[in-house]
């Protein structure tokens, strides 16, 4: 089946207040004028999500998610952002199991999977990510890697869950080096990940999940990426703070 693209701007712990206004508004104006025919996904940090979702409500040009999200539904939880806060100023998806969460926060598969679980309860899309690191590539175990990544943090899901879930392959080695998967790695991996889709859940659902690539995709190998049968989009780092970069992102996902 034809799947629509994705292409969803992950901005990390960048810009201040007034260059993201500055950013938004550049984007808007980039949009309206390229109408780029992909879904189009930004993901601030937290202090700027009202701002981006009362601009996404009046423009309708771009959804917004959240880079990261509680396991705890509320509580005594100090400096914790809940699904259910992220609901209530209309963020629509929230980015999960970044390898930088992963690494630098400890996060491991049954705390990932808690994530997903609250997200959905409050039906935002969990963009899942997944991948490995230069050591696990080079050892030929990457797949082994990704298959626990997986099965540990949605397969617990039932199948009208999982439809509600975007998965995003990161290769860990590609991340903010300027390395990329080449094309062929890309694919191998996407085709992977949707073959332990079928197996679990069947050909249907495998068909219609979409799986982006995240690692270094810019405006230069974007198109040669998207390209591949089960690459459905980027989860777009750096290139995503440069509206002419990221527009032309979406662009060549449009194609």
């Amino acid at each position: 089946m034809k799947r629509n693209k994705i292409v969803a701007g992950n901005w990390k712990m960048n810009l201040d207040f007034d260059e993201a206004q500055m950013l938004i508004e550049d984007l808007e104006n980039l949009l309206d004028d390229k109408q780029p025919s992909c879904e189009v996904i930004i993901c601030p940090p937290f202090p700027y999500l009202e701002l981006a979702t009362d601009e996404a409500t009046e423009h309708e040009l771009f959804e917004v998610g959240a880079q990261n999200v509680s396991a705890f539904d509320s509580g005594a939880y100090t400096g914790e952002v809940s699904a259910k806060m992220l609901d209530s100023i209309g963020v629509s998806c929230c980015i999960i199991g970044h390898s930088e969460r992963r690494k630098y926060f400890n996060e491991d598969n049954a705390t990932l999977a808690q994530k997903v679980n609250q997200s959905l309860k409050y039906e935002i899309v969990p963009i899942f990510c997944v991948g490995e690191v230069l050591e696990e590539r080079e050892k030929g175990i990457h797949f082994d890697v990704i298959r626990k990544q997986i099965e540990e943090g949605l397969f617990h899901l039932e199948a009208a869950d999982l439809e509600n879930v975007i998965i995003a392959y990161e290769p860990v080695w590609a991340i903010g080096t300027g390395k990329t998967a080449t094309p062929a790695q890309a694919q191998e991996v996407h085709a992977f990940i949707r073959g332990l889709i079928k197996e679990k859940y069947g050909e249907d659902l495998a068909d219609q999940q979409h799986i982006l690539y995240g690692g270094s995709c810019n405006a230069k190998n974007a198109a040669e990426l998207f390209a591949q049968p089960d690459v459905d989009g980027g989860l777009i780092g750096g290139a995503s703070l440069k509206a002419e970069d990221f527009v032309s992102i979406c662009e060549q996902a449009s194609k």
